[in-house]
């Protein structure tokens, strides 16, 4: 009878040992498929810790992750009951003398049993005034890569049993394999997000580079704020461009990027005034993941993006006043934080700023704060109009002429003189846009070899001004062919010389010479 009740009292111990192992095996499994079912490392911590209470007690869990840069263990995740909670999300805990730093180079589990009596690590005292008596971290090894670690508190203390280690040993090892999943994931998903961008801003590049073939002009306006961008370029100074609409801002600060020591760099154009005034500083900034509703996913800001290279801001007189003490903190210490985070981020960006404002006359009325325009104002171009400066429009009018050209795949060689004239006589109040608008248009219309412009298109009224050059079109084109024709040592054809120069057909530069009675000096 005593054998018997023996082997019954052996048998029901069995059972037991063998239930608790199915139910930690169950648990395992329920564990491994939440984890491949998720795609972020958020959604997959809240769905197994409570897979995890199902095993073992415990009234705080958490996630740390190593940050290389920091040297350093920030708090991933965090869940807990206590009423006081001392370690929580994006709390940073330092390598040296932490148990979650001894757990990350020893690579194996550490055990707090009596926090009450025993506290030997930075974290401790933290725990302890949680009213937590235990503490578990067991490491999230990857290969030979530890990725931080797991953290399971209780407010009993004492020892844990064998078993419940082992399972978290398990859960561990899950969730380490799971974060690197979800990490690759995430770097891939990021990368090619960043990689579309990159490539939409290559594509502006290099159309913006294409487009510097516009910024050519002989009148001494055009010549002086050629003159100043070229001083300033090689230098990291920031420039604030200043003139009306259509008057090539843009084309000036490319310019100056591609004359800089950051050409080989990103070229970022922001536009302040259409970028809804709640989105400004995630453009600007960027923002991680969950910092807002629809932030699905980390994003890197305009800043980062233009790192090493130039950041251009048009229209920098629409940015929201509460944006713009961002800015200002941003171009004082060269750091941008991330909207959600609360680690800044170092950038090396050169700002050259636009505006069509009187930004004076914004501060007056509050709407642009006096720092920052002065930080700004440190080099400042003005781009003139096009009616000061006559002298340019032939030659912008050619250019535009004959990029035309080869997008409609005309044949057209000139400009009517007639036409000309009326160019050079309109006032020209969107400037050269406005003359490009007009290019393209006619040539839109026109089949002939030499272009002609409906008068219907441009008023040929222009302000009276006692200060602007003649404007004779046969004076304006003689010099300037002359001009060519000295440079290219009187050459007509081939690269260097003065049709080429000019953007004309040799045949056509030989008859306009014949026209205008010049003849090569003997």
């Amino acid at each position: 009878m005593h054998i018997n009740e023996h082997m019954s009292d052996k048998y029901d111990t069995d059972l037991s040992t063998g239930h608790i192992a199915k139910n930690f095996y169950r648990k395992l499994l329920e564990v491994s498929n939440i984890l491949n079912s998720q795609r972020d490392t958020e959604s997959f911590w809240r769905a197994i810790t409570s897979n995890i209470k199902d095993i073992i007690s415990w009234e705080r869990a958490g996630i740390t992750l190593y940050d290389s840069d920091l040297d350093s263990f920030r708090f991933y995740a965090v869940e807990t009951s206590m009423p006081i909670v001392k370690l929580k999300c994006d709390t940073i805990i330092p390598r040296n003398g932490s148990a979650i730093g001894w757990v990350y180079e020893h690579r194996t589990i550490h055990v707090r049993p009596h926090l009450q009596i025993e506290r030997i690590f930075l974290e401790d005292d933290l725990y302890f005034e949680e009213g937590l008596g235990r503490m578990i971290n067991i490491p999230l090894l990857v290969r030979d890569q530890c990725l931080g670690s797991l953290n399971i508190g209780s407010v009993q203390s004492g020892e844990p049993d064998s078993e419940n280690i082992e399972f978290l040993t398990q859960v561990a090892t899950q969730i380490a394999f799971a974060i690197d999943h979800v990490k690759s994931y995430e770097e891939i998903s990021q990368l090619r997000e960043q990689l579309t961008r990159e490539n939409a801003y290559l594509l502006e590049e290099i159309k913006g580079r294409h487009n510097l073939g516009s910024m050519i002009g002989k009148s001494e306006k055009f010549k002086k704020t050629l003159e100043l961008a070229q001083a300033v370029a090689p230098t990291a100074t920031s420039v604030l461009i200043m003139g009306e609409t259509g008057t090539g801002k843009e084309m000036l600060a490319r310019y100056i990027h591609e004359h800089s020591p950051r050409r080989h760099k990103p070229f970022i154009r922001v536009n302040c005034a259409s970028i809804p005034s709640g989105l400004v500083e995630s453009e600007l900034f960027g923002h991680e993941r969950g910092a807002f509703t629809g932030a699905d996913q980390s994003r890197q800001g305009k800043f980062e993006l233009a790192h090493g290279g130039t950041l251009f801001l048009d229209e920098i007189g629409e940015m929201p006043i509460e944006a713009q003490a961002k800015l200002l903190l941003v171009l004082q210490d060269g750091m941008v934080d991330r909207v959600g985070s609360a680690r800044p981020l170092t950038v090396n960006v050169r700002i050259i700023a636009a505006t069509n404002n009187d930004l004076t006359q914004a501060i007056v009325e509050g709407r642009f704060r006096s720092d920052l325009y002065y930080r700004l104002h440190v080099f400042p171009i003005t781009t003139p109009p096009l009616r000061e400066r006559p002298q340019d429009i032939p030659v912008l009018a050619e250019y535009f002429m004959a990029e035309y050209c080869r997008q409609f795949k005309r044949k057209c060689q000139s400009i009517e003189a007639d036409t000309l004239e009326r160019l050079i006589q309109y006032a020209w109040p969107g400037n050269i846009r406005e003359l490009k608008n007009v290019l393209e248009r006619a040539m839109i219309l026109s089949n002939a070899s030499e272009l002609k412009i409906d008068e219907t298109l441009v008023n040929v009224h222009r302000p009276d001004s006692g200060d602007l050059p003649p404007t004779k079109l046969k004076d304006l084109e003689r010099a300037r062919i002359l001009e060519a024709l000295e440079r290219s040592e009187w050459r007509i054809e081939g690269a260097l010389g003065a049709a080429k120069q000019l953007g004309l057909n040799p045949g056509t530069l030989r008859s306009r010479l014949k026209k205008l009675g010049i003849y090569r000096p003997r």
